[in-house]
Order: structure tokens, then C-alpha cells, then sequence
């Protein structure tokens, strides 16, 4: 079952605003800081690296980690 779950996250650096706003803990605003600062860096080269994006803490990050990759 966790392959399954490897399978089927959205990688951080392609996902779109509709699909970020898709998953459990991200809205509009968040999705779009999110791509605003994948702008801005050129990309994601760690999922750790989303605590650098406003509004998203350590806490956040345990449960985006599921549903994202790099």
C-alpha cells in the first residue's frame, strides 16, 4: 500500500494551483505562495523546503510530505 501512496503524489515543482488547493491543508492562498516561491527559486529541491513558503510550518510540512515529492 505505501508504494501506492508513493505513486500518487504531486510533485511540488509541476503541480498546479488546482492541484495543490486539492490536498488537505492547502487553499488558494497557500497554493499560491507555494508557486510564487517555486517561481522565485527556480524550484524545489527538497519538499523540507516548503517551510520556507509562508504559512507553512513544521507541522504542515508532516502532513504535506504525504501528499507531495520533489
Amino acid at each position: 500500500m505505501k508504494s501506492s501512496v508513493q505513486n500518487t503524489k504531486l510533485d511540488v515543482n509541476a503541480a498546479t494551483a488546482e492541484q495543490l488547493v486539492s490536498i488537505k491543508g492547502i487553499g488558494p492562498s497557500k497554493a499560491a505562495a507555494i508557486i510564487k516561491y517555486r517561481n522565485e527559486i527556480g524550484g524545489f529541491t527538497s519538499i523540507e523546503e516548503l517551510v520556507e513558503v509562508k504559512g507553512i510550518g513544521q507541522k504542515a510540512l508532516a502532513n504535506l510530505k504525504l501528499f507531495l515529492k520533489v
